[in-house]
């Protein structure tokens, strides 16, 4: 089974998930996906055999709108979805805003930004089509993240940041079953 069918299946086996993409899909953005460890961690406890832990510190939504990148924006969102969902643990970020935090070149779209966060395995993406259907957003594939290898991103520069989020993240304690890239 392709890797990208394999994680559709186990996100439409969830109906926390399903209900958060389709909230998310109610807010219009674009190109706009629940994505980072919501859906890496998700994955992780399913290989581990363990249930569905909810072990994420924020659900991560992520989008692209170069037009408006006012950080207050993200906030009235985040809002919305707190309100909405009865949780306190969303984050919204347009990704055409995110290169200045980071000091890199502007980026050119959601695929974009994700290309270059720190992991692989965390840098996945899932939204709901207008037909229902999960779309899946993972520029380095899924190998690492099914294959439960954290590794840095080729376009992820700063070896140093990546290891010392890696070490505090403290994954091994929860995965037992990951393997680590130190390069």
């Amino acid at each position: 089974m392709k890797l990208e069918t394999r994680l559709v299946q186990y996100l439409s086996q969830d109906e926390q998930i399903i209900h958060d993409l389709q909230l998310v899909r109610q807010l219009g953005l674009p190109q706009c996906y629940v994505a980072a460890g919501y859906i890496r961690n998700y994955v992780w406890d399913r290989l581990h055999g363990y249930e569905n832990r909810g072990t994420y510190s924020d659900i991560d939504v992520i989008y692209y709108d170069p037009q408006n990148i006012s950080e207050e924006r993200d906030w009235q969102l985040e809002n919305e979805l707190r309100s909405s969902a009865g949780n306190d643990k969303w984050s919204v970020k347009n990704q055409a805003r995110m290169h200045i935090r980071n000091g890199a070149e502007p980026y050119l779209s959601t695929l974009d930004a994700v290309r270059r966060w720190p992991e692989t395995a965390t840098a996945v993406g899932a939204m709901l089509d207008p037909e229902d259907q999960i779309v899946i957003l993972a520029p380095h594939g899924l190998d690492d993240l099914f294959n439960m290898i954290v590794t840095r991103s080729p376009y992820f520069e700063d070896r140093e940041y990546y290891l010392e989020r890696v070490r505090q993240k403290e994954w091994h304690l929860l995965w037992s079953l990951l393997t680590f890239d130190e390069e």
